[in-house]
């Protein structure tokens, strides 16, 4: 089911974040392949365990291009320049009893860009983007422990609790999830 966006202006995000088109998707798919190798290199918990190969990562990126063509996913990265510094994802869910929600997926920032307030630029970002698609219900899980874990209570979201054993890591060891929640209304 391919969701529509609402007749509303387009969501348009402050520099340095950027919704990219599925053609700049396309187009980004060595740099946002990059992007995941570092962060995955230096222990994020991703879905991918070490060792990533970059044929590995483009194949991902590029597995993402369908549901972004039909407007189900959306990506939005920020930019040093013209170098993709960080990413985040928003997938709708299709389901009719759900058209009030989305996911926050993949919210990655390059280890060299880290703590120049990147990734609240990005959430808050995806908090308009999602927004402006009337989905207000926003959700998401983190690897329990991690870094990311600290960001998004400060962004607004409420821990619903810890799932063990959820996803081997990076480095092949089983890691805790916790799963948040963030009602835009």
């Amino acid at each position: 089911m391919t969701v529509s966006k609402p007749a509303t202006t387009p969501f348009l995000p402050e520099p340095p974040v950027h919704l990219l088109t599925p053609a700049e998707v396309r187009a980004a798919v060595p740099q946002l392949a990059a992007l995941l190798m570092a962060c995955v290199e230096d222990g994020a918990g991703i879905g991918f365990i070490l060792p990533l190969s970059r044929e590995k990562a483009e194949a991902f990126w590029e597995s993402r291009l369908p549901a972004l063509e039909a407007g189900e996913a959306f990506l939005m990265v920020a930019k040093d320049g013209n170098e993709i510094a960080g990413v985040v994802m928003l997938a709708l869910a299709p389901q009719d009893n759900g058209l009030h929600r989305a996911e926050v997926a993949k919210l990655m920032v390059h280890p060299g860009h880290r703590r120049k307030g990147l990734a609240r630029k990005l959430m808050a970002a995806i908090d308009g983007l999602a927004l402006s698609l009337d989905r207000w219900l926003l959700v998401l899980d983190t690897v329990t422990g991690d870094r990311a874990e600290k960001l998004y209570p400060t962004c607004g979201f409420q821990k619903v609790g810890v799932i063990p054993d959820y996803a081997y890591g990076s480095h092949g060891v089983l890691d805790a999830t916790t799963v948040f929640y963030k009602d835009l209304r």
